[in-house]
């Protein structure tokens, strides 16, 4: 008992099931509404909201809007990220966010599959714009609130376990469940089970993985693992692509799951860990500045996966509109009834509130700065940062490519699968280049970024020993 209490007196805390299911739970929560956002918002606009009246242009609207909002994170998440490290909300440092932040978010995600003001671009604009700029005030201080429950790097493993396990959860009821339940509310005769189950397939092997990650990583080590899943993921991709030119993707159905299931496995494990880096590089800057400015780090690292975003949101629309792009008058297997997309999202955004809340209360912060330190904060801590902390730097290249990969896989995904093949063959292969050709040429660069990553196991755990003996 006394070397628990002298291991937590160090701020090495351990957690119980209910407290990392908590945590977990905000992620799965911003996962039901941002995954929705990202999959098939760029559908909504090209077939069912017809962004600017013009289904020649809405794919190259749509795309700029996404470069436009992702232009606007940049100057808004250091702004956030500065501001969370500096105050300290009487609901908790980190969590009050969650609260304070979600009600809004969840009003404006709604909004943003409302065809009240068809086909206002201004309308796509505000409405994308405010919801991402609260996603960000959200999933910053979400971000630091890992790192501020413990220091413990075995408990950060397990903790970005469960997140990334319960964050899958979201992305499957996201993927796999938004087509079907559109396609109960438009009252279709035949659901889309075969996009289902190919936009499940992108999920579903977390269930599997996931739960296996510290023991792969203990096994094989933390760069090993990113090398085996990353290469794993690209030979998915082409597989896919392969089999996408070998008949229909009806006819090859099996295949093309079998395919997915691969790639998708390659591509939750490698993505799914590089979370838990994140504490790594905060307790870095702490050791070589004396200061635990997770906020500022988080933000960072906002900024990265969004530049990565902005990658993918921009590609899949220039790629549509420069193929030429058009929705099939007939044949599609997602319904484009506007009213049934609206009452999907109200669903969605709502359980995904109710999970933030539970978030704020299974969370208790522990590790954070203490008002003599916060004071000092400023934005020009974050470029500081950047500069001087070599592994965050690391880290925000691996989170572009990784994002601008997710991005632009998700996006076509639906493309994809509703019934490509009755589309222009210039249009077909445009699809396939965004679903595996784009896709599998970020991951080789990712993998070549991952390399230069130094931080093992041995040497965080060290820092954060002599950060504790440092603060006693």
């Amino acid at each position: 008992m006394a070397t628990n209490m002298n291991t937590e007196a160090k701020g090495f805390y351990k957690l119980n099931w209910l407290q990392r299911i908590g945590f977990g739970a905000g992620d799965l929560a911003q996962n039901l509404i941002y995954q929705t956002i990202c999959m098939y918002l760029l559908f909504f606009y090209t077939d069912v909201y017809v962004l600017g009246g013009d289904a020649a242009k809405s794919a190259g609207l749509a795309g700029t809007m996404f470069l436009v909002v992702r232009l606007v994170d940049v100057l808004w998440d250091p702004l956030v990220g500065t501001f969370v490290d500096k105050h300290n909300p009487k609901l908790g440092k980190y969590r009050s966010y969650l609260v304070t932040g979600g009600i809004p978010l969840t009003i404006l995600a709604i909004l943003c599959f409302w065809d009240g003001f068809k086909p206002s671009i201004l309308y796509a604009y505000v409405t994308y714009v405010g919801m991402s700029m609260l996603y960000t005030l959200i999933n910053v201080p979400y971000g630091a609130l890992n790192s501020s429950l413990t220091r413990d790097t075995d408990e950060i493993t397990i903790l970005t376990s469960v997140r990334m396990f319960m964050a899958n959860v979201g992305g499957l009821c996201v993927s796999a469940g938004v087509p079907i339940i559109v396609a109960i509310f438009a009252g279709a005769d035949n659901l889309p089970i075969e996009m289902a189950l190919f936009m499940g397939l992108g999920s579903l092997p977390s269930f599997i993985f996931m739960p296996m990650v510290p023991a792969i990583k203990r096994k094989v080590g933390k760069k090993n693992m990113f090398y085996i899943f990353l290469s794993i993921a690209i030979f998915g991709m082409a597989l896919l692509y392969i089999i996408s030119h070998v008949g229909t993707v009806k006819e090859n159905i099996v295949l093309v799951y079998i395919a997915q299931f691969i790639k998708s496995t390659g591509v939750i494990v490698a993505t799914g860990y590089m979370w838990a880096l994140i504490p790594e590089v905060i307790s870095y800057g702490e050791y070589t500045t004396g200061r635990r400015i997770s906020g500022i780090v988080n933000a960072l690292t906002g900024i990265f996966f969004k530049a990565g975003m902005a990658l993918g949101g921009v590609v899949p629309g220039f790629v549509l509109w420069l193929v030429n792009y058009k929705p099939a008058e007939a044949a599609s297997n997602l319904p484009k009834d506007s009213h049934a997309w609206f009452l999907t999202m109200l669903i969605y955004s709502l359980v995904g509130l109710a999970l933030l809340i539970f978030c704020f209360s299974q969370t208790k912060e522990r590790v954070v700065m203490d008002e003599s330190e916060t004071k000092n904060v400023k934005v020009s801590d974050l470029w500081k940062e950047f500069m001087r902390n070599r592994p965050l730097r690391i880290i925000a290249l691996f989170f572009i490519t990784a994002f601008a990969m997710m991005s632009v896989g998700n996006a076509a995904g639906a493309y994809f699968m509703n019934n490509m093949e009755v589309l222009p063959p210039l249009v077909q292969e445009g699809i396939r280049w965004l679903v595996c050709v784009i896709p599998a040429i970020l991951l080789v660069v990712a993998m070549f970024i991952i390399s230069k990553y130094e931080l093992s196991d041995e040497v965080i755990d060290k820092i954060n020993m002599e950060i504790e003996n440092r603060n006693k």
